[in-house]
């Protein structure tokens, strides 16, 4: 054989070997992974799902209708059912806010210790006197909350919310998410309802389905 040849022979095998290696790392991180990872519960939930790893969320401050503090200290030992928009929109919110004061009783028999928490995306306009006449309207026991924007931007995304300012002027409208998050009473947001889109129909989150997926939900990590 050549010293060309030979050279080209001992590259091939090195270059093999080094696969074989990978390979090898690889199978064995794989089912390190596997070994480690916990095993996915299937509770046959409707409109929701499971995060598959519960998380704290960050240290915040906002101010409830009443002009209280609402921080990381309020969401212990509480089920926390959150969704975001703000009172001058013209008919999500208000058909959200009547559903869930429909469907509080049957959330309350699962456990009393749930709160329904408005996180308005207007502060702006939202004042506090707005927040409490507005959410009075659907259900005193709710919670209506917000900031400044500085504030309010990480907290809403940390949920797993969106939203933005769209329009000129004072009646520019706000878009925002349409799912609800559920945040469990150790503080970690452990859920998502989202709605399930329909050809031809408004997608909606169907209280039926909210009060059987957070009762699958609150039996399985009470």
């Amino acid at each position: 054989m050549s010293k060309a040849g030979f050279v080209i022979a001992l590259l091939l095998m090195i270059a093999a070997g080094f696969g074989v290696y990978q390979w090898q790392q690889t199978l064995g991180h794989n089912q390190t992974n596997k070994a480690t990872m916990p095993a996915q519960v299937d509770l046959g939930l409707a409109t929701s799902f499971i995060f598959d790893t519960p998380r704290a969320l960050a240290p915040f401050e906002l101010s409830d209708q009443y002009g209280n503090r609402f921080t990381n200290q309020d969401l212990q030992n509480k089920w926390s059912l959150f969704f975001i928009g703000f009172t001058s929109c013209p008919d999500v919110c208000p058909t959200t806010l009547n559903k869930l004061a429909a469907a509080y009783p049957d959330l309350q028999a699962i456990s009393d210790q749930i709160q329904i928490v408005f996180v308005s995306a207007d502060p702006q306009r939202d004042t506090q006197t707005k927040r409490l006449d507005y959410i009075n309207f659907f259900n005193r026991d709710f919670k209506a909350i917000t900031t400044e924007h500085s504030g309010l931007f990480p907290f809403s995304r940390d949920l797993g919310f969106a939203y933005a300012m769209v329009g000129d002027g004072d009646n520019y409208q706000v878009d925002h998410s349409a799912s609800y998050v559920l945040v469990s009473p150790q503080g970690e947001k452990i859920a998502v309802f989202k709605a399930k889109p329909k050809p031809g129909e408004t997608p909606q989150i169907l209280n039926e389905e909210l009060i059987a997926d957070f009762n699958k939900i609150v039996s399985h990590f009470s």
